[in-house]
């Protein structure tokens, strides 16, 4: 007897699409700046960390992390001058929205989130088999602060900066929608260690307010996964109620420690990535005369024009396809209108732009649908 195991599964899971990742070369020799990983690698710290946390044996790793991953919710807490209660943590900063999600949307309560913005957020809705309602930006990025208050929304996802084009928002913005928008607002701020302003003065004032940190990307930890929560206290009971037990290992959660205590590494690293992205931003909007969003992320968003000075979907395609045939990676989003004309560049090191604008040069030599 034939048997399909996907007639037995729930109809709005048979019917989900899986959140797309950037291509990951496994063979060497690319200039990978298609996911907004960190160039440099972390603090010294981290891999003292974790021999310590292995041993010579590897004994503890038979043993359970700490389940509550409290040693690091008091590290986090203290970086941001909060208590513990205000701190839950995460696989990821993906976990964290994950558990939002479960918390505050289902077919009945909506999730909202404005477009374009990160991927995974109609995912972690769909999962939930919830409703999910969009607010689109213009191409001025302008936040759209009275469509997000009067969404109608349970629970609103805001990514600041915004990915994929960089763009930031001001607290007082932000702090304009808290003010009329009675469900929960989660300012995703993965990238805000590289902004000009986070919102984590708001929470005090706004309990309606979560903020969602990774050590992914100006950490340089995303091969361990650690993301965190800061919120008010019965927020993050609720997602403690939701969270698997174990659901940050043992070496992440030392990693993550020690990363955290070394915010002279951070500030330098920080402070290089944004150099080098703002001399590209200068190089591009100048010299090459390409519309780039003035990033305050650890990427750029810019609109490719060719040899012939054309923009477009058809443009942004190409360029994306010659970069990556000559083991360039960067991001090209064709389905949305706003992005489709765009690549999103990570910033890499110096080397690494070198190359990239190098290869531009290439394109804009060659001739059509080289």
């Amino acid at each position: 007897m034939d048997f399909d195991p996907t007639s037995l599964a729930l109809p709005h899971v048979a019917k989900l699409h899986p959140y797309t990742p950037g291509l990951q070369p496994g063979e060497p020799g690319w200039v990978k700046l298609n996911t907004n990983e960190c160039p440099y690698p972390p603090s010294p710290r981290v891999a003292e960390a974790l021999r310590r946390e292995i041993g010579e044996d590897g004994e503890s790793l038979r043993l359970y992390p700490n389940p509550r991953s409290v040693p690091l919710r008091a590290a986090v807490a203290r970086l941001h001058g909060l208590s513990e209660e205000n701190v839950c943590v995460g696989n990821g900063s993906d976990d964290i929205l994950n558990l939002l999600v479960r918390c505050f949307c289902d077919t009945g309560a909506a999730a909202g989130f404005t477009w374009p913005s990160y991927s995974l957020y109609p995912v972690i809705a769909g999962i939930q088999d919830g409703r999910v309602c969009t607010i689109d930006f213009e191409r001025d990025m302008r936040l759209p602060v009275g469509r997000i208050a009067a969404s109608g929304a349970r629970i609103f996802l805001l990514t600041s900066p915004n990915a994929p084009t960089g763009a930031g928002f001001s607290n007082a913005d932000i702090e304009g929608v808290l003010r009329d928008f009675p469900g929960l607002l989660v300012v995703d701020e993965a990238y805000a260690p590289f902004a000009d302003e986070n919102a984590i003065p708001l929470l005090a004032r706004h309990p309606n307010l979560v903020v969602v940190r990774t050590l992914s990307k100006a950490y340089a930890l995303a091969g361990l996964r650690v993301g965190y929560a800061l919120a008010h206290p019965d927020v993050i009971g609720l997602l403690d109620r939701v969270r698997d037990s174990y659901n940050v290992n043992r070496l992440s959660q030392a990693a993550a420690i020690a990363a955290l205590a070394d915010q002279p590494w951070l500030d330098a690293i920080v402070s290089r990535i944004r150099a080098t992205r703002d001399r590209c931003l200068a190089d591009w909007t100048g010299r090459r005369g390409w519309f780039t969003y003035r990033s305050q992320a650890n990427f750029l968003f810019t609109e490719p024009r060719d040899g012939a000075g054309r923009t477009g979907p058809a443009v942004a395609a190409a360029a994306y396809e010659f970069l990556r045939s000559r083991k360039v990676l960067v991001r090209h989003f064709p389905s949305h209108a706003l992005t489709a004309s765009f690549l999103r560049v990570t910033v890499g090191t110096d080397g690494e732009m070198a190359v990239l604008n190098q290869s531009l040069e290439a394109w804009l030599k060659a001739p059509p649908n080289a």
